[in-house]
């Protein structure tokens, strides 16, 4: 059975287009309109296999924030639509990822109850013309609309770039190993029956 969605949101700020195959190869075609936040949207689906579509037509006039929040928001829906009952999934997945002289751990529970824990600080305001506060809104908007446990630590780290592109890569690696299937589970991984 295939695990895609395609979800569309519109609001007076965003126009979003997302579109998740979690049993991808790493595609991805990106238009947010923010050229920073592409490139990590592209980290995200090729480190987790995930094919991803992404289009977002927002008020980047004003600045970058309802974008990359609202993008949150529409991929963290993707995610859970495209999970289905969870039956089967690992559900768990986690990750310590270098890059450089940064290194992130991501930790993932695709529980159904929604949480973010996040450590991070930069140095600049942004990182070409993404906001690095953003990075924190768009990971709770994920973990809120997917209804997943999102722990996100940099353990160090200097150079801004490399500590949001080790966070995004960190994030799909653990996602990738939460969704994946395992035979030895023939329903959900809960003793309450149900995710």
């Amino acid at each position: 059975m295939a695990r895609i969605a395609a979800i569309e949101r519109n609001t007076k700020e965003t126009k979003i287009k997302v579109t998740l195959d979690l049993d991808g190869t790493g595609k991805s075609e990106l238009n947010t309109k923010i050229g920073f936040f592409d490139h990590m949207l592209d980290g995200f689906a090729r480190h987790g296999l995930f094919d991803l579509n992404v289009f977002c037509d927002g008020d980047t006039e004003v600045d970058c924030h309802h974008s990359i929040e609202d993008t949150g928001i529409v991929l963290g829906t993707a995610i859970r639509e495209a999970l289905g009952d969870k039956k089967g999934i690992r559900r768990y997945g986690s990750c310590i990822l270098p890059m450089d002289e940064a290194c992130v751990m991501c930790a993932v529970d695709l529980s159904g109850r929604p949480y973010l824990v996040y450590d991070a600080e930069f140095t600049n305001q942004s990182c070409g013309d993404m906001d690095t506060q953003m990075a924190k809104e768009f990971f709770y908007a994920v973990s809120y609309t997917a209804a997943m446990n999102l722990h996100i630590k940099v353990l160090y780290g200097e150079n801004d770039h490399h500590i949001m592109e080790a966070m995004f890569k960190a994030f799909a690696k653990a996602l990738d190993q939460a969704v994946q299937l395992d035979p030895r589970i023939t329903d959900v991984l809960s003793t309450k029956g149900s995710l």
